[in-house]
């Protein structure tokens, strides 16, 4: 039986194609073989691109605004991590969905491919927030480095070069955001844009309301709009992650919710960096109708 120290810093664990946490494999069965409901409602992201905060936005939706409602516990229960599991500790994915009341918030980061089938089978709605690949990569740098179930990131450059690359959890940011993109013509599928939600949050949570059957009036809206924004998350111990162990997530090192602005990559890719990434974007972007902001 593998102790949380066995799976800190581990390297990542090959699965079906796809480079996956260490001490998330040691589980897969059990996340392969999961049985969904028809009303669990799944948000789906690639890692760093405001699952935070669109889970609580969903849980404020479901929950008619009510603030009260949505401080009944952390974040991580109330939207459990399918693949999440951890030895030793209580943070499981799959045994907090066990207890979970219906209809289920189901977050995941899987890609497509890695997705229990009886998701499909039951033809569960399914929320994917995708976020412009710069930004996503420099988050998900710092996240490395506060992470202790992640491997140690090295250096920015060398770091940029693995998310380049897909060698990071989860795989390529761009298979991740492209299979979702075109799965979502077949399936109940709300695809959303981070940028769009930054821009106009009124327009998007109206789309995610209407999504999920519900109506709320202006001052509900607001209410959503004020409780879901950065500065009051980011002050919010239900959803700032501290309420996770030190041992596994060091804030000192980042914080778990660091800035969520749009255009922070630029106070860190240099010129060339930037020209490279521009550069193999383009090639692997080519062909799809999907069109990302990187500035606001």
């Amino acid at each position: 039986m593998s102790t949380p120290e066995e799976v800190w810093r581990k390297d990542l664990k090959i699965v079906r194609g796809y480079p996956m946490i260490h001490a998330f494999v040691l589980n897969w069965d059990m996340i392969e073989q999961f049985q969904s409901k028809p009303d669990d409602l799944v948000i789906t992201t690639y890692p760093k691109s405001g699952t935070t905060w669109i889970s609580e936005i969903v849980d404020m939706v479901l929950n008619d605004g009510n603030v009260e409602k949505c401080k009944r516990d952390v974040i991580t229960t109330r939207v459990p991590m399918l693949e999440l599991s951890v030895p030793d500790t209580r943070l499981s994915g799959i045994e907090l969905l066990k207890t979970a009341p219906s209809p289920r918030i189901i977050k995941t980061h899987l890609p497509i491919d890695l997705l229990p089938k009886s998701f499909w089978e039951n033809n569960c709605k399914m929320i994917y927030l995708a976020r412009n690949a710069k930004d996503v990569a420099v988050s998900y740098y710092h996240f490395d480095l506060m992470n202790k179930i992640q491997p140690l990131p090295g250096t920015w450059e060398e770091y940029l070069q693995k998310f380049l690359a897909g060698n990071v959890a989860y795989g390529s940011w761009f298979d991740h955001v492209k299979s979702w993109w075109e799965k979502k013509d077949g399936y109940p599928i709300l695809f959303l844009y981070y940028e769009d939600l930054k821009q106009n949050p009124k327009a998007e949570i109206k789309k995610i309301a209407s999504f999920l059957g519900k109506t709320l009036d202006e001052e509900t809206l607001d209410r959503i709009i004020h409780h879901t924004s950065f500065e009051v998350m980011k002050d919010n111990p239900l959803v700032n992650y501290t309420h996770v162990p030190t041992v596994m997530m060091d804030h000192s090192k980042s914080p778990f919710m660091r800035k969520g602005v749009v255009g922070d990559w630029k106070n860190y890719f240099t010129v060339s960096q930037n020209e490279n990434f521009d550069a193999i974007y383009k090639k692997k972007m080519s062909g799809t109708s999907l069109k990302f902001c990187t500035d606001l």
